[in-house]
């Protein structure tokens, strides 16, 4: 009768020692996930950032190119209007 007795009693001491660790680990788990919907939303801020000073620069990159084919333009037509006079 008590060897039953005794595997009751050492299962649950084993079960009571578990505890601390098992259920700090379970609230973690719950706090992760808010962890990763918040890195998740902050990686897409980030992208959306990136991608915004890409475009603008890709804008002022592109305004750049035109007018200073404009001025070459301009030039050469200067070059061969001299010529033709």
């Amino acid at each position: 009768m008590t060897k039953p007795l005794n595997i009751v009693k050492g299962i649950l001491i084993v079960a009571l020692s578990i505890m601390p660790v098992v259920l700090p680990a379970a609230g973690f788990a719950q706090d992760n996930n808010e962890s990763v919907k918040q890195d998740a939303k902050d990686a897409g801020h980030s992208t959306k950032k990136a991608a915004k000073k890409t475009g603008h620069d890709v804008k002022k990159g592109t305004k750049k190119v035109v007018n200073k084919g404009a001025q070459k333009t301009g030039e050469a037509s200067d070059k061969v209007q001299n010529k033709t006079q």
